[in-house]
């Protein structure tokens, strides 16, 4: 049973990368997925989530209009699509899942025992 997160890379800013977080052993329709980051120095930033009951979602402020957030149920896995990236968006990127709906938990970034799964980080480097 976990959380396996991927798709982190370097890029160039103006870029895009596709992170997935997929879980194994457990089935995601049930939970609500957020990705988080936390960059050297700074604290976990609740990222985007996407809620398991209606589909609705959160972005922060930092990201909206540039992140986009997905679910595909038959493939047991959530998306973070990442477009225009910018240097401030370079962090270790996390996703974790909560059973039931709970966009807040992730707008709050935690706290760390109210969610079930963690993935581990993957890298994102934004730089020329």
């Amino acid at each position: 049973v976990q959380l396996q997160a991927s798709g982190g890379g370097s890029v160039q800013p103006g870029g895009s990368l596709r992170l997935s977080c997929a879980a194994s052993g457990f089935s995601l329709n049930y939970y609500t997925v957020g990705w988080f980051r936390r960059a050297p120095g700074k604290e976990r930033e609740g990222v985007s989530g996407i809620n398991s009951s209606d589909g609705s979602t959160f972005y922060a402020d930092s990201v909206k209009g540039r992140f986009t957030i997905s679910r595909d149920n038959a493939k047991n896995t959530v998306y973070l699509q990442m477009n225009s990236l910018k240097p401030e968006d370079t962090a270790l990127y996390y996703c974790a899942a909560v059973f039931g709906s709970d966009l807040d938990s992730v707008r709050l970034a935690g706290p760390d025992a109210r969610f079930n799964y963690w993935g581990q980080g993957t890298q994102v480097t934004v730089s020329s």
